[in-house]
C-alpha cells in the first residue's frame, strides 16, 4: 500500500512540475520562431496547464481504465469551478465580464450539453471521441481568429510579459520542452498505476480515485495561475483560466482519450457527475450577472462555490463507504 500511495504522490508532483516546465521551454521556443505572444498563450499556454488532464486520462484510456480518465476530465471541471475559482474569489472578487457572459459562457453551456447527449447511451464510442475532437479544433480555430483580430488582449500582454521577464534561449526553451514532455508521460504512468492499485486495495472504484484525488491534483496548474492572476487584478485570466480548462477537458481530454479506447460510461457519471457539472457551468450566468454594472464573483459566492465541493466530496465518500 505504501508504494502505491508514493506513486500517486510523487507522480501529482512531478505531473505538476513537468507540465510548468513543458510550458515554459515550449512558449520560449514559439518565440524563438516569431509566433505572437497571443497565439502562444492561447495555444501554448493553454494547452500546457491542461497537459496533466490530458496525459493522465489518455494512458489511463489506452490501459482500459475508462472510470479515471472519465473521473479525471469530469473531475476537474467541477474542481475548476468550485476550488479553483472559488479560491481565486477569496483572494480577490472576480469582475465578470459582459464578453464571459455572451460568448464563452454560452459556448461551454452547449459544449456540456453536447457531451451529455454524447453519452446517454453509456459510453463514449471512438465516434463520440472524434465528434469532440472536431468541435475543439473548429472553437480553436475560431478563438484564434477572433483574438488576432483584436490584438489589444489581456492574454497577449500577460505573455508577453512572462516571456520578457524570464528570457530563455532556443537551447534551453528546447531542452526543457522536451524534458518536459518525456517527464509528463513517465509521471502520469505512475500516477495512473498509484491511483489504480489505490482504489484495488481499499476496495472502491478508480473512478472514485479520477474523480477526487487525480482530478484535484490535475488541477493544480490552473490553480496556480488564476490566483495569481486574481492577486494581480487580471480578472479576466482568472476566469478566463477555468473557462478554457473545462472547455478544454470537455472536448480534448475525453475526445482523446475516446479516440485511444472506447469507454464505457457509469449511469452515476451521468446523473451525478456530469449533471452537477452541468448545474455548475449554468450557475455562473447568476453568479456573475450584473444588475447594477459588472458581475462579480464575491466573497460569499466563492465560499458557496467551495462548500458545493465540500458537500460533493462528503457524499462521494459516504457513498463509497456504504458500498464497501
Amino acid at each position: 500500500m505504501t508504494l502505491p500511495a508514493l506513486y500517486l504522490v510523487f507522480g501529482l508532483v512531478l505531473l505538476v512540475w513537468s507540465a510548468d516546465r513543458f510550458v515554459d521551454g515550449s512558449a520560449a521556443t514559439a518565440r524563438h520562431f516569431g509566433m505572437p505572444p497571443l497565439l502562444i498563450g492561447m495555444v501554448i499556454v493553454g494547452f500546457g496547464t491542461s497537459a496533466p488532464e490530458m496525459f493522465v486520462s489518455g494512458l489511463a484510456a489506452m490501459r482500459g481504465n475508462s472510470g479515471l480518465a472519465l473521473g479525471n476530465a469530469y473531475g476537474s471541471n467541477i474542481a475548476n469551478i468550485t476550488v479553483i475559482l472559488g479560491i481565486a474569489a477569496l483572494v480577490a472578487p472576480i469582475t465578470v465580464h459582459s464578453q464571459v457572459l455572451r460568448k464563452e459562457l454560452p459556448i461551454l453551456t452547449a459544449v456540456t450539453g453536447l457531451a451529455v447527449v454524447l453519452v446517454l447511451d453509456g459510453d463514449v464510442s471512438r465516434l463520440d471521441g472524434w465528434v469532440l475532437l472536431g468541435v475543439f479544433g473548429g472553437l480553436m480555430g475560431w478563438t484564434i481568429l477572433q483574438g488576432l483580430r483584436h490584438r489589444a488582449d489581456a492574454l497577449g500582454g500577460q505573455t508577453e510579459q512572462e516571456l520578457e521577464a524570464h528570457p530563455m534561449t532556443m537551447g534551453r526553451g528546447l531542452f526543457w520542452m522536451l524534458l518536459g514532455l518525456v517527464l509528463l508521460i513517465a509521471s502520469s504512468q505512475l500516477l495512473v498505476t498509484g491511483a489504480v492499485e489505490i482504489a484495488q486495495a481499499f476496495g472502491v472504484s478508480d473512478l472514485l480515485i479520477g474523480l477526487t484525488i487525480v482530478a484535484v491534483g490535475t488541477s493544480l496548474p490552473e490553480l496556480a495561475s488564476s490566483v495569481m492572476a486574481a492577486r494581480k487584478g487580471e480578472h479576466d485570466i482568472a476566469l478566463g483560466n477555468v473557462l478554457g480548462s473545462n472547455l478544454f477537458n470537455t472536448l480534448a481530454v475525453v475526445g482523446i482519450a475516446a479516440a485511444i479506447h472506447p469507454m464505457d460510461v457509469p449511469p452515476e457519471v451521468i446523473s451525478r457527475d456530469m449533471g452537477l457539472m452541468g448545474v455548475l457551468t449554468v450557475s455562473l450566468f447568476a453568479i456573475g450577472w450584473g444588475f447594477k454594472g459588472p458581475g462579480r464573483v464575491n466573497r460569499l459566492e466563492a465560499i458557496l462555490l467551495l462548500s458545493v465541493y465540500v458537500a460533493y466530496i462528503v457524499y462521494l465518500t459516504a457513498g463509497a463507504t456504504g458500498q464497501g
